[in-house]
């Protein structure tokens, strides 16, 4: 509770700092469910971003792995690179396994 009132403090006065009325009162935050019609197309929308982001980073590592090849690049950037690519595919197929077991489970419920 006192940690709460001195956020509370600490964020108006940063409101009085830049000139920004605050309300004393933590105003509440939207539901996420009110507003999720359409929810697939931002699921397909995020699935797909998550994997140009991926497929960013291999790319990333796949030039700096040419560039060290040809003598013009660092070590140190190329395990980077790798280490944030390993990273980011990793992270994609452990999203992909719960995806696929989240289907087989609904697939399992009784109509």
């Amino acid at each position: 509770m006192v940690n709460a009132l001195g956020t509370l403090d600490a964020l108006s006065a940063y409101g009085r700092a830049r000139g920004v009325v605050t309300s004393s009162a933590p105003q509440p935050l939207p539901s996420p469910v009110a507003g999720s019609q359409g929810s697939g197309a931002e699921f397909g929308e995020m699935v797909a971003s998550a994997v140009g982001q991926v497929g960013d980073a291999l790319s990333k590592a796949e030039s700096a792995s040419i560039r060290q090849v040809a003598g013009k690049g660092d070590l140190i950037d190329v395990a980077t690179a790798i280490g944030a690519a390993e990273t980011a595919l990793d992270t994609m197929v452990a999203v992909r396994d719960r995806v696929v077991n989240a289907y087989n489970e609904i697939m399992r419920l009784q109509i």
